[in-house]
């Protein structure tokens, strides 16, 4: 009998901020491994979460919204995502129906046309999210529209979606299982992520801080776990620092006496504990590190590697 071929491959998202690139990944990986927050340029790096099925491994990577960077951070978020299309083997193009097609989605269509070549011979596939904002006559309109934008690129799909009602999002799978090229798995089975559990973690306190701050707050926070100690029968014991850029930011983290510090903290903790499948006691601090964003080095610290 004839042994079936193995699939795998690397499938990237492309779309502005807030599209829905993270909650899609999460959808599909059944597990919460990019944060989500309604605050623009949420993801920061490039995240791989592992998919195993029959016959097939799926390495999706989240990317961070492609946007007019203003900073080194804002740069390197923008090469990453572009990056990460150059090296998929599949392309999921995400545009949000009840915006319409915007400047930021003419930015990456752009991007795609300039490098076209790169992208002639992938299997490129356009979503439209949020498809129950909207009426079924503006989805043809927004296909149309599509097609002239990207008439350089190799697009093999047009699907309209909506993660809220889960429209279209097995049919979705199923296309990008049948575009997988053929190789071996890439990663065990039982790995959910590339990104070691300090990284999860300081993200978690992040979404937690981007969900509880003021909206002045988001592009100026920053999160390092720098320690994560096990102890046999006691609690693992997580120290973090949570970067701000002004002391204003700080005295907002910290809150009156002390108290949104604590809400972020036991926040952060039930998400990292749920993560991590044990228990934790989570020590944060708050520092100003005067214009990080701007600062390569520090981004370095960070671990933004390829600044």
């Amino acid at each position: 009998m004839k042994k079936k071929k193995f699939k795998s491959g690397f499938v990237a998202f492309l779309g502005k901020p807030n599209v829905g690139k993270s909650t899609l990944s999460n959808y599909f990986l059944k597990e919460k491994i990019s944060i989500i927050s309604p605050k623009p340029q949420t993801t920061r790096d490039n995240i791989r979460g592992i998919l195993p099925g029959e016959g097939y491994q799926i390495i999706f990577v989240d990317t961070p919204g492609v946007h007019k960077p203003r900073t080194s951070l804002g740069e390197y978020m923008v090469d990453m995502a572009v990056e990460a299309g150059f090296d998929a083997d599949v392309v999921l193009i995400i545009i949000d129906a009840s915006s319409g097609i915007t400047g930021e989605d003419r930015q990456i269509f752009n991007l795609l046309k300039k490098k076209s070549k790169l992208f002639k011979d992938k299997k490129n596939i356009l979503l439209i999210n949020k498809t129950d904002l909207i009426k079924n006559n503006r989805i043809l309109e927004l296909i149309d529209e599509s097609q002239r934008a990207l008439k350089e690129i190799n697009i093999a799909e047009y699907i309209p979606i909506s993660i809220l009602t889960e429209q279209n999002l097995e049919l979705v799978l199923n296309k990008i299982v049948e575009y997988l090229p053929d190789g071996p798995a890439y990663y065990p089975d039982d790995q959910l992520t590339d990104k070691n559990e300090r990284f999860i973690a300081a993200e978690m306190i992040r979404e937690q801080a981007l969900e509880l701050c003021h909206e002045e707050i988001p592009h100026s926070i920053a999160v390092l776990v720098h320690a994560m100690k096990d102890n046999p029968g006691r609690k693992t014991v997580v120290q973090a620092d949570i970067f701000v850029e002004r002391d204003s930011q700080k005295s907002i983290v910290i809150g009156e006496n002390g108290r949104m510090l604590k809400k972020i903290g036991t926040a952060s903790r039930y998400q990292i504990e749920k993560f991590l499948d044990r228990g934790i006691y989570l020590e944060l601090r708050v520092k100003v590190q005067k214009h990080w964003r701007k600062d390569k080095d520090f981004l370095r610290r960070l671990g933004y590697s390829k600044i």
